[in-house]
């Protein structure tokens, strides 16, 4: 296949950046299309941490091409420490290799303080943010007033759109939630000075992509969040501002679905998920403590500790449908070792009565309770396994029933942080 789109199937964290990481090596770009710094993918490569916000985790091979699309909402603040912790890494010696969508909305610093003091207000009804500006960025950009990249450039244009937004922004913040101003001026030089030091990566990255594709190029898209918190398909309100799925790297990226050739899913061998919302299958006890401790469940955005609970099938499921999963890359396989069982959960149970789809309603959601099969555990250290024969035969069993039940082929087993403790089954670029 020549292009594939990685995608999140669960409720993100899945653990996306290693998997991009190794399909990076058989691909020629790679495109991160939507969301914004309220992602992060952490990668470990011969033992050295890398943690990535903005920039496609493909930025460590070398002459690999990188794209931050139209469809990601940009913090250029947060983008250009990025770049600067890249360089003086050794990495990202030639500017060319990252490109920057002239169409990407930008998240400005009344973004950023409204999304904290709007969740400050919420109190007990607060989503559980990231508090980075993403939600009210898209607000801006679907009500039409948002400023975008090649206004940067433009300083007379930026200007005028940025004074127009701080009269409401402002109103908003001072008379609604008793917050300071924000100052014109100091913004109108800050950002106009961003703009200067991204000026040499921003192209028209929908033309980019379309031009490399059509002369044969493959393309590896890098999903952001998961699929339970699509804005239109997921846990609502407890999602994310963007589309995650599959469809929503095409939009957001300026590509044509007729040009993808597979979308792999990615999955915890269990579950997780950050902020409020429903999750059937939280665990509150010491066994939930332990996987959240030997899997590292911890924010690389916030820190926030993950809730964990069992792998979930109707959530995978309802990512299979939505998103037409060519595969899934199963992820953190290493964490479940020492367990003296595993439990997976098949179906749920609402109102006395079996389910096996996600429900729509997040009443019902909140109520369903999780129907388990269960499987042994194992002891064994798998972190050195090379093939999936390798697995003790208990972790093998896990793999096979989590395809049955969630009716994907499984092409990848990670067991381990680093780039190299993965078993590959099945390479979706040579499928």
């Amino acid at each position: 296949m020549k292009s594939i789109i990685v995608v999140g199937a669960q409720w993100g964290d899945e653990g996306k950046g290693k998997i991009v990481d190794i399909y990076s090596e058989f691909a020629d770009v790679v495109v991160r299309s939507t969301g914004g710094n309220n992602a992060g993918h952490t990668l470990v490569v011969k033992g050295d941490k890398f943690v990535f916000h903005l920039i496609p985790s493909g930025i460590l091979h070398p002459g690999k091409k990188c794209v931050i699309a139209n469809g990601v909402v940009v913090d250029p603040k947060v983008l250009l420490a990025e770049i600067g912790r890249l360089k003086e890494r050794g990495y990202l010696k030639d500017d060319g290799q990252l490109k920057v969508g002239l169409l990407a909305n930008i998240i400005m610093p009344y973004h950023i303080l409204l999304d904290r003091v709007r969740e400050e207000k919420l109190g007990s009804r607060k989503i559980g943010t990231t508090a980075r500006g993403i939600g009210p960025c898209y607000e801006d950009k679907i009500a039409r007033t948002g400023i975008r990249a090649c206004e940067l450039i433009r300083p007379d244009t930026f200007a005028e759109k940025l004074r127009a937004n701080l009269e409401l922004k402002n109103f908003l913040l001072k008379n609604y939630y008793g917050a300071e101003e924000i100052s014109f001026q100091a913004v109108l030089e800050e950002y106009l000075g961003y703009g200067e030091l991204l000026k040499p990566h921003f192209v028209d990255t929908s033309r980019f992509l379309n031009e490399e594709m059509n002369r044969g190029a493959k393309v590896l898209f890098e999903g952001a969040q998961g699929t339970l918190l699509d804005i239109d398909h997921g846990t609502y309100p407890f999602v994310t501002s963007s589309n995650t799925t599959a469809g929503g790297a095409c939009t957001g990226s300026g590509v044509p679905p007729t040009k993808i050739g597979g979308v792999v899913g990615v999955s915890k061998a269990y579950a997780t998920r950050v902020g409020g919302g429903p999750f059937p299958t939280e665990l509150f006890d010491e066994e939930g403590q332990r996987i959240r401790d030997r899997g590292n469940e911890y924010g690389s955005t916030t820190g926030r500790p993950r809730r964990c609970g069992w792998f979930d099938a109707p959530v995978v499921r309802y990512a299979h449908r939505l998103n037409g999963l060519s595969s899934l890359a199963l992820t953190k396989l290493d964490v479940l070792s020492g367990l003296p069982r595993v439990k997976v959960c098949v179906a749920y149970e609402i109102g006395g009565v079996r389910r096996d789809e996600v429900p729509l309603s997040l009443a019902e959601f909140e109520e369903a309770k999780p129907v388990y099969e269960q499987v042994e555990g194992w002891k064994e250290d798998i972190s050195t396994a090379k093939e999936f024969g390798d697995l003790p035969k208990a972790a093998q069993k896990l793999v096979r029933l989590l395809e049955e039940v969630s009716g994907v082929e499984i092409s990848l087993v990670s067991v381990g942080p680093d780039r190299n403790e993965t078993i590959m089954r099945k390479n979706p670029f040579r499928a």
